[in-house]
């Protein structure tokens, strides 16, 4: 059998992506969802996905659904799983490659992902959604939790200046548990990966809680002295 034959004779499926979509807000960890506009399960509560078009890679449309949805690109992105149960998807046997992003909600376009449908909720209290979207999004936070713990991703949900507090909350979120003030406090300071600023937060007291900044390089000073990262 020759090439042109064997591919002509093989089964044909849909291959989509769909994104997980973290954002950190007033103390939560959320995601972005939608309202399915199509059959089967219009109307429904959705992962932001879409099918991969020919000229594209799946990282290529997932980013590309990314940017339609939130006008963000050059954003976090790391591919999650494969989901090919024969049954997932009532409409057609597709095949979903998820992925998951970390983004700052105060940055994306609002407007566009009103447009789009699209809708910050917390985790806590997400709704029931179609197909196997839930399964996806406990995988994702399985990895989001793994990453974390021993690299500096969590930054990506914060604003560029943020108190400890700020990222405290964070981690208190994306692990499901409450944090030791002290402890968490000297073990961050301790990596030495941020810049302390002068600048300081008074939302909450007069007195004011200082604001920190992500230092990129002395995170890589970090590894290069074959130290880890590890919340």
């Amino acid at each position: 059998m020759n090439a042109a034959s064997f591919y002509a004779k093989a089964p044909r499926h849909l291959v989509a992506v769909d994104c997980i979509i973290f954002g950190f807000d007033e103390g939560k960890l959320k995601l972005l969802v939608i309202k399915r506009k199509v059959a089967p399960m219009a109307g429904e509560w959705s992962l932001v996905g879409g099918f991969v078009q020919p000229e594209e890679s799946t990282d290529d449309a997932a980013a590309r659904v990314l940017k339609l949805t939130t006008g963000l690109d050059d954003i976090y992105m790391d591919q999650l799983h494969c989901y090919g149960d024969v049954n997932r998807d009532s409409g057609a046997r597709v095949i979903s490659v998820t992925y998951y992003a970390l983004i700052r909600i105060k940055d994306h376009d609002k407007p566009l992902a009103q447009e789009h449908g699209a809708h910050w909720l917390e985790l806590e209290n997400m709704p029931e959604l179609i197909f196997d979207h839930k399964k996806m999004i406990e995988d994702a936070l399985v990895k989001l939790r793994d990453n974390a713990q021993f690299h500096p991703i969590g930054f990506e949900l914060l604003p560029q200046k943020f108190t400890l507090s700020q990222l405290r909350s964070l981690y208190e979120e994306i692990y499901g548990r409450t944090l030791d003030k002290r402890n968490f406090r000297k073990k961050i300071l301790s990596l030495d990966v941020m810049e302390k600023l002068e600048e300081k937060d008074k939302t909450s007291s007069k007195k004011g809680a200082h604001l920190y900044r992500f230092d990129p390089e002395k995170y890589e000073q970090l590894k290069k002295k074959g130290l880890v990262f590890e919340i």
